[in-house]
């Protein structure tokens, strides 16, 4: 009986101290959530982050494009550097994002002055009020009895006449732009049309929600109770805004879509039956990157007899389109069989690069009869 008994005890203290171990967690669990709470996660996020100003010129941020089209400091000669600020990614991320949007407009600039390219305005009957994208065509575009080519980018932040934003800064222009494809295909006697499938909406600031007029159905409840209540919501969340997303107090956007351009596809569509198909070119050739594969399917399927009838080859690199996927008939899918080829990444010299031989792009499409007879020198670097 006392074994017992001393078993009982023992267990009894067991259970007591597991419990008072278990409140005791409990308690530091709560106290560890109460610490988090009053932690200024407005500082956390900040770490006395500088403001977001940044240049609006490659000048400004002390940058030139060399002989070889490689971005180089124009002092000290080296390379674009991201992380300029250690420890603090939002900024250096925020500079790297403005320093891209120069790299648009120089780009667009090379498109006009260089290549010798016209833009034209999306939609061809837009208001003046409305938002707008455009287009880059050579002069014969439209005009080329023979021959035209049309290039489709992927997706992302990438504009007209870009491949890949990340090659064009960090290695150089030839391996992230469109424009030795534009070269040598007028050297090859052909029409140019670039699209632009990711200008997609005009970005305006957000109107507060407080300017915002009360929606028609809006409760019958007293018109100063409601003002009340609105003001404290209003109020809320702005503090959410300011306090978890917006330390620096950056002003909230909003997109415009653009008017049958609102993505990719449609955009495809648009600049398909408004100018690609009323060229008088005998021979259209497509060469589409990534997205810009699944965006020139989806116009198959839209427009399938068309395609068929006019294109009479497709260059794809790094294609992220599925016919399964895209519901794509039988005879489209056998159509791409035959008329495209298809290049993916194999070994890679580092992630998301492939090497693709403009030769190979263009020998995919009988583009020269002399063709064959071309050095094969024209290597082209393609971001996936």
């Amino acid at each position: 009986m006392p074994i017992r008994a001393s078993i009982f005890l023992f267990c009894l203290v067991r259970i007591t101290m597991a419990q008072l171990l278990a409140q005791e967690e409990k308690e530091k669990t709560t106290a560890l959530k109460d610490l988090l709470s009053r932690i200024d996660l407005d500082e956390l996020m900040k770490k006395d982050e500088p403001p977001l100003n940044f240049p609006e010129t490659l000048d400004g941020f002390e940058l030139a494009f060399n002989e070889h089209g490689q971005l180089r400091h124009i002092h000290t000669g080296e390379p674009f550097v991201f992380n300029y600020k250690e420890d603090l990614h939002r900024w250096n991320q925020k500079r790297y994002e403005a320093l891209g949007e120069i790299i648009t407009k120089y780009v667009y600039e090379l498109l006009e002055n260089d290549c010798n390219l016209k833009k034209e305005i999306l939609p061809v009957d837009s208001t003046v009020d409305e938002p707008k994208s455009f287009i880059y065509m050579s002069e014969d575009a439209l005009t080329n009895p023979e021959k035209i080519m049309v290039l489709i980018q992927g997706s992302g932040v990438v504009r007209a006449g870009q491949w890949a934003r990340r090659l064009i800064i960090n290695e150089d222009l030839n391996s992230g732009t469109q424009i030795p494809f534009i070269n040598r295909a007028k050297e090859e006697g052909y029409g140019v049309i670039v699209l632009n499938p990711n200008e997609n909406s005009l970005e305006v600031e957000k109107v507060p929600d407080s300017a915002k007029k009360p929606s028609p159905d809006a409760s019958d409840e007293p018109a100063e109770k409601r003002e009340r209540k609105e003001e404290r919501e209003n109020k809320k969340k702005k503090d959410f805004y300011e306090k978890y997303r917006n330390p620096q107090k950056e002003r909230e956007m909003e997109h415009i879509p653009i008017r049958e351009n609102s993505t990719p596809e449609e955009h495809t569509l648009y600049v398909w039956d408004h100018f690609i198909s009323k060229s008088l070119a005998k021979n259209i050739f497509i060469v589409a990157h990534s997205y810009g594969g699944l965006s020139f399917v989806n116009l198959m399927i839209q427009r399938e007899a068309e395609v068929k009838n006019r294109i009479r080859a497709v260059a794809m690199t790094d294609s992220v389109h599925n016919v399964w996927h895209q519901e794509a008939n039988k005879s489209i899918r056998d159509w791409l069989r035959e008329m495209s080829i298809r290049n993916q990444s194999q070994t890679p010299p580092h992630a998301g690069r492939c090497s693709v031989s403009m030769s190979v792009l263009f020998s995919c499409c009988p583009f020269s009869d002399d063709l064959e007879s071309r050095d094969n020198t024209w290597e082209h670097s393609i971001c996936t």
